[in-house]
């Protein structure tokens, strides 16, 4: 693993443990030449997904990229890490479960819709103001109206 301060190859594991979930496995690393500390995390990738856009271009698929729009939706909101992570690796895990190779950003936007939407309804709201490219205060105010008839969970 590459030092992200002085980029030596040369870095040692120190601790090696699960992470809570036990979604991933969390590393403390060391730099020999530098002697900075880091972390870093192994996941389980079933399949090297692909992201078909909208546009017709094919991207490799980014669990980072995931994590920042949900992030974004969930800014200044207080929700427990644990639960985001878990719904950021339920998405992932249902993605790759899916049998195909290639995905649609529809169906990336549609699970982070149902997972915000069991998270944090203004999380949700926020996050269909850009997938649903929302253009006018009316836009929001039939998408509102549409959550007070959805069951509470």
């Amino acid at each position: 693993m590459r030092c992200p301060f002085c980029s030596n190859d040369d870095t040692q594991v120190k601790d090696s443990r699960p992470t809570e979930d036990n979604s991933a496995i969390r590393r403390r690393r060391s730099c020999n030449a530098c002697g900075a500390r880091f972390t870093t995390f192994e996941r389980v990738q079933l399949r090297e997904l692909m992201v078909m856009k909208k546009n017709g271009k094919k991207v490799p698929f980014e669990r980072e990229k995931l994590e920042r729009s949900v992030n974004l939706a969930l800014r200044k909101r207080q929700v427990d890490e644990e639960k985001v992570e878990r719904m950021i690796n339920g998405i992932v895990r249902q993605l790759e479960s899916m049998g195909e190779s290639e995905v649609q950003t529809d169906q990336i936007g549609k699970l982070i819709m149902e997972g915000l939407q069991n998270l944090d309804k203004v999380a949700y709201v926020r996050f269909a103001s850009v997938y649903k490219n929302f253009r006018e205060a009316k836009d929001f105010e039939e998408f509102v109206g549409t959550l007070a008839e959805l069951p509470e969970k």
